[in-house]
């Protein structure tokens, strides 16, 4: 049975008639075969696999498309690369693979397509359709990829104990292909990323990261985390996570699963945001819950300035994994650090309790109230129901604050300049304590956000401090 349908973008038939030219058999091959049949939407991103040089047929193609596209050579992996109509295709010469122990990069020699095929990751990934004249569409499935797309199966073309270990990121790939497409992975297959775990140390933080990017991104992240934290990969990547699995109970009185919990808040802000820094804050917003356990007869358990701390892990953790030190990992932070205040301030909605809200949280508030939403995962129907309706009071609440004392990124009415204009000052102490209680007298609703007020506040704040107005 061909599969024409699927080529009917016009580079095919430049690529096969291209490949005919040079003489060589030509197939498309992985992701993009895998997402034709299932029905995924356009692909930009096409793998061609060529019996011979696929430099050659990179080049040969981008002469005889009408863009006539740079092509991108890699003679390392003696690959290439060109882009047209925003897509983005790499050319590859057929490969049989051979590894050695402390590296995922193979020794590389050329081989038949059956040979392509054995080295790929899994059965649905090994699917290629034929894009050779005399058998233009036609599909090779050596594996029964097709089979296992259609029950929801990764598994992997050969032993998967010689797969994973050969290349340990395969094992992260398993894990996120299963999140995105919500399939199953094969239990010889599971077991096999439960023995390789240790190898998972060869890999480089870079590469896990994108792995994490992508299960976090996906429709429902737990599914990843379950599988990491089954297989023991999660405790050589996220020992933070890890470290809040299980319920202690100490006379009669248990707390929370805090690893099911956070996975249950990752879900929840997915259904509402697809900002992925904002799915690492709830990944990370109870993680300084491990360290700051305790349990006290009279309290009970107790989790005492565990956003304080979590914030501090925040960095620590991000440095660990190469990711970014920058705002992105600012804003995780600053999540993890006000995670609890707005369900603090959802007991009672005071004007300055909601100012100071804002004035901390300054443009992220918006975000930290969805953080703190989706945080409410009480069984109880009646409490769910009051503490969502408490966040719509505070959103409410923030609305109205905000339009009357903008307090959003504040800034004071009265400038430091002013202030030493006023009293013929040199830089000081008195200064810093003159716009500090201005600050405060806003956030509190003592006086109005403008210059007029603050301006009166200033000279009774001087006068106080013994200073004399300039004349």
């Amino acid at each position: 049975m061909t599969h024409k349908n699927a080529l009917q973008h016009a580079v095919f038939k430049t690529i096969s008639q291209s490949a005919e030219t040079l003489g060589l058999n030509t197939y498309v091959i992985g992701g993009f075969v895998r997402d034709y049949f299932l029905k995924r939407g356009d692909a930009k991103d096409i793998d061609i696999v060529a019996i011979g040089s696929g430099i050659e047929l990179a080049k040969h193609v981008a002469e005889n498309l009408p863009n006539k596209p740079k092509v991108q050579i890699f003679k390392t992996y003696g690959t290439a690369m060109l882009r047209h109509d925003d897509i983005e295709i790499e050319f590859v010469g057929a490969r049989k693979e051979s590894y050695t122990e402390n590296s995922r990069n193979p020794i590389v020699e050329n081989g038949t397509l059956e040979d392509d095929q054995n080295r790929r990751d899994f059965t649905i990934n090994a699917l290629a359709l034929s894009l050779n004249e005399h058998n233009f569409g036609e599909l090779l499935d050596p594996f029964n990829g097709i089979e296992d797309l259609e029950n929801g199966i990764i598994r992997t073309p050969l032993n998967p104990d010689i797969t994973y270990s050969d290349d340990p990121l395969r094992m992260m790939r398993a894990i996120r292909f299963a999140t995105q497409l919500n399939f199953k992975i094969e239990d010889a297959s599971l077991k096999a990323i439960t023995a390789n775990k240790q190898r998972i140390k060869i890999i480089t933080k870079e590469r896990i990261v994108t792995e994490l990017h992508k299960i976090l991104e996906s429709k429902e992240p737990s599914i990843g985390f379950k599988l990491l934290e089954k297989t023991r990969l999660l405790e050589y990547i996220l020992p933070e996570l890890t470290a809040l699995k299980g319920i202690e109970e100490i006379e009669g009185q248990k707390h929370k699963d805090n690893f099911y919990h956070t996975l249950e808040v990752v879900d929840n802000i997915s259904e509402t945001t697809d900002n992925l820094w904002l799915r690492w804050a709830a990944l990370l917003h109870d993680i300084g819950k491990a360290p700051t356990k305790k349990f006290s007869k009279k309290i009970g358990w107790t989790f005492h300035a565990h956003e304080f701390v979590g914030a501090k892990m925040v960095y620590k953790l991000f440095k660990r994994l190469k990711m970014p030190l920058n705002d992105k990992m600012k804003f995780v932070q600053k999540m993890v650090l006000m995670s609890s205040r707005p369900i603090v301030l959802a007991s009672e909605v005071t004007d300055s309790a909601v100012r100071r809200l804002v004035f901390d949280a300054g443009d992220y508030v918006d975000d930290l109230m969805t953080l703190c939403e989706a945080d409410i995962t009480t069984k109880n129907p009646k409490k769910f129901k009051k503490y969502h309706n408490n966040f719509k009071l505070v959103r409410q609440k923030i609305v109205e604050v905000e339009e009357r004392d903008r307090i959003r990124n504040f800034q004071p009415p009265v400038s430091g300049e002013e202030i030493m204009k006023s009293f013929n000052l040199k830089p000081s102490k008195e200064i810093g304590i003159i716009k500090e209680a201005i600050k405060e007298a806003i956030l509190e609703g003592e006086i109005p956000n403008e210059h007029n007020a603050a301006f009166e506040l200033m000279l009774e704040k001087g006068k106080e401090l013994g200073l004399e107005v300039s004349k």
